[in-house]
C-alpha cells in the first residue's frame, strides 16, 4: 500500500513505469507549483529530473523549459 500514517512528504525514486517509495509519506510536492500531490493521485513525473508534477500541463511546462 502506498499510503502511510505520516503526514509528511514521501521521498520517491521515479522510474519509467512507476515509482519506488524511499521514505514513507502521504504526498509529494509538485516541482512547478509546490502543490501537495497525494501519492494515490500521482500520475505525472520525470525520470530524468526525478520530480513530480500535479498535472499534465505543469509537466509539459517544466519539460519544455530546456527545449
Amino acid at each position: 500500500m502506498l499510503m502511510s500514517s505520516r503526514n509528511e512528504p514521501a521521498r520517491l525514486e521515479y522510474g519509467p513505469n512507476g515509482f519506488r517509495v524511499l521514505r514513507t509519506g502521504r504526498f509529494v510536492h509538485c516541482a512547478v507549483s509546490g502543490e501537495e500531490i497525494p501519492l494515490e493521485d500521482l500520475r505525472y513525473w520525470s525520470v530524468h529530473y526525478q520530480e513530480a508534477y500535479a498535472s499534465a500541463e505543469l509537466a509539459t511546462q517544466r519539460l519544455t523549459q530546456d527545449a
